[in-house]
């Protein structure tokens, strides 16, 4: 079971590729807030609506300094099928061997129609412009997420 992470912790760092297969690092965002959320599987109905949000609002988060990247443990061919099909506009960047999603507490058992699972657990840690968790939340809907985040960092 992996360490959930706390405010106050050293954003593990990442390097993973995108949906075009480009690598792409936390430290690539460095002096930049970043808003790393870590969802199930790409194409799937509570993925889209979540990925949909982040991007209807990416705008918005990057005029506050936020970046914003999305990971799953989906192949960057899945990731590309994914943007494309939905038009996202956030960073997707596929973890197939699950490394980053343990390093921040977003593999582990789960609760799944009343049954005990291992799988990914949706989550969003931010991260500040010194590598910093500034908050991380865990078990988080995939419906009104976005909103919530904007509202909580007064936005």
């Amino acid at each position: 079971m992996s360490e959930r992470l706390r405010p106050g912790d050293t954003a593990p760092a990442f390097t993973l590729p995108d949906a075009d297969g480009k690598q792409v690092s936390l430290a690539d965002h460095a002096g930049r807030r970043v808003i790393v959320y870590f969802y199930p599987a790409a194409l799937t109905p509570g993925c889209t609506k979540q990925a949909c949000d982040f991007t209807d609002n990416l705008d918005f988060l990057a005029g506050h300094g936020y970046d914003v990247i999305g990971v799953s443990p989906d192949k960057p061919e899945k990731l590309a099928k994914f943007r494309d099909k939905e038009e996202l506009k956030v960073t997707l960047l596929g973890d197939p061997d699950k490394s980053v999603l343990e390093a921040y507490g977003a593999y582990g058992e789960k609760k799944l129609y009343g049954k005990t699972v291992t799988g990914v657990i949706r989550s969003t840690v931010i991260v500040d412009e010194q590598g910093k968790v500034e908050r991380a939340l865990y078990n988080v809907k995939a419906t009104g997420h976005v909103a919530k985040i904007i509202k909580d960092l007064g936005l």
